[in-house]
């Protein structure tokens, strides 16, 4: 999928994600770029989950307990479970309830997206676990939420 499409297609979803948690639409969207590679992984495409979160705590609005395994056959792998969304709305809208209630200082930065980046790679948000690397990323939302902007204006 193109950035340009991806940004179409999610962009109103994320705006209204955003309005109703109060978080900027632009920062949702980057996280779900970064998370998904711009829709392209399995996650987004066939279970709905824009942002790789996982099938813990207790179902809401948003999420309605549904969860998947990506391991699949390969038992050398940790089996992880994901959250399964029936719409991509859902995925967008559990994330920014997840945000606000989880991590209020960073949903409260998310007009200064520099700084929101910060305080979101540097959270329990992102697992040092699965090797990511926290100020690579906090890079890449900076520079996807440039881009986005970018593209919407």
């Amino acid at each position: 999928m193109l950035k340009q499409e991806f940004i179409k297609l999610y962009h109103s979803p994320a705006q209204k994600a955003g309005g109703c948690f109060g978080i900027n639409p632009v920062v949702i969207l980057a996280q779900s770029a970064i998370e998904t590679g711009w829709g392209e992984s399995t996650l987004a495409k066939e279970y709905n989950n824009f942002f790789g979160i996982t099938a813990y705590g207790r179902s809401n609005a948003f999420w309605k307990g549904v969860k998947t395994n990506l391991s699949g056959d390969d038992s050398s792998k940790v089996s992880l479970w994901y959250r399964s969304y029936d719409s991509p709305a859902d995925s967008f809208m559990d994330f920014a309830r997840l945000i606000h209630t989880a991590y209020p200082v960073a949903a409260s930065l998310s007009d200064h997206p520099a700084a929101y980046a910060k305080e979101i790679a540097y959270s329990k948000y992102i697992s040092e676990v699965n090797g990511d690397n926290r100020a690579a990323y906090q890079r890449m939302l900076v520079s996807i939420c440039k881009s986005i902007n970018n593209q919407l204006s």
